[in-house]
């Protein structure tokens, strides 16, 4: 749930948000058309996209590419507001930034994996202070000055060694990516997603995932994916003093009641059964 919700409008959309919001929280961001800078002042989050299952934490940020994407804040934090500050890429701004003077080096296509998660450092966190400030002044903020501040992000990320993921944003908003089912499923196969998100995660609807799936995988993908998880809870048993509860968490499952049922239906034993009976 939003708790406060502050922005600026660069002509007819909204280009800068700071949000604090309340915890536990997943929140579906779908850019089809736009990139997203995502600076997290604090709290413990999680990116899961078709490329990336990672974990955010305080005075870090993300670079997200077009296409959808989940942020679940993390089960320890539950009792805590997360602030954040979005500031949106849309083709449009970028070309009225730069005109017809894109910079060569940020134009190139590259293939780097490079992560888009960007370290706290200390030049990003003096820009997000920046913008901090026009927070508490809203009457200085126009458009001018709106690009400027974008302009400025895109040139900081190129200074601080993310000129790779500044490459590829701006050349995706521009282009058509194909994304492998496959690489998704096995990228998410223990993150808590439901069906449903990652067939949105693939850029598919929920029947053509489901028939993708099937021909790829002979299975459905609840009882491949669950299979999955339960096989890896039984490794975890044996092999880790981890409690029940954070097992379920480590394989995916959001409810630990639901895993333990479900558990037992699979194996003939709980969760706490099956470790008393495969541990030395």
């Amino acid at each position: 749930m939003t708790q406060d919700h502050k922005s600026f409008k660069y002509k007819d959309f909204t280009i800068v948000e700071k949000l604090t919001v309340s915890t536990p929280l997943k929140y579906e961001a779908i850019f089809q058309d736009k990139g997203c800078f995502i600076y997290f002042k604090n709290g413990n989050t999680k990116l899961l996209s078709s490329e990336h299952n990672t974990e955010i934490k305080g005075k870090e940020a993300v670079l997200l590419k077009c296409g959808s994407n989940f942020l679940e804040v993390l089960q320890n934090n539950t009792n805590e507001e997360l602030e954040t500050i979005v500031i949106h890429l849309f083709p449009e701004l970028l070309k009225e930034i730069y005109k017809n003077e894109i910079p060569t080096a940020i134009v190139k296509r590259t293939e780097s994996e490079q992560s888009l998660k960007i370290s706290s450092n200390d030049l990003i966190t003096k820009f997000i202070d920046s913008l901090e400030f026009y927070f508490d002044n809203p009457s200085l903020v126009n458009n001018d000055l709106l690009e400027l501040k974008v302009k400025e992000l895109l040139l900081l990320l190129i200074q601080t060694n993310y000129i790779d993921s500044v490459q590829e944003l701006i050349t995706d908003l521009y282009s058509v990516k194909t994304i492998k089912l496959n690489e998704v499923v096995t990228l998410h196969t223990f993150s808590n997603l439901s069906v449903n998100e990652m067939a949105k995660l693939c850029n598919m609807s929920l029947s053509s995932f489901k028939r993708a799936f099937k021909t790829f995988f002979n299975d459905s993908p609840n009882n491949y994916l669950n299979t999955k998880k339960i096989e890896k809870a039984k490794e975890l048993l044996q092999i880790s003093e981890l409690n029940i509860s954070d097992i379920a968490y480590e394989t995916g499952f959001n409810d630990p009641q639901y895993f333990t049922r479900l558990f037992k239906k699979r194996i003939g034993l709980s969760p706490s059964e099956f470790r008393s009976q495969h541990t030395v």
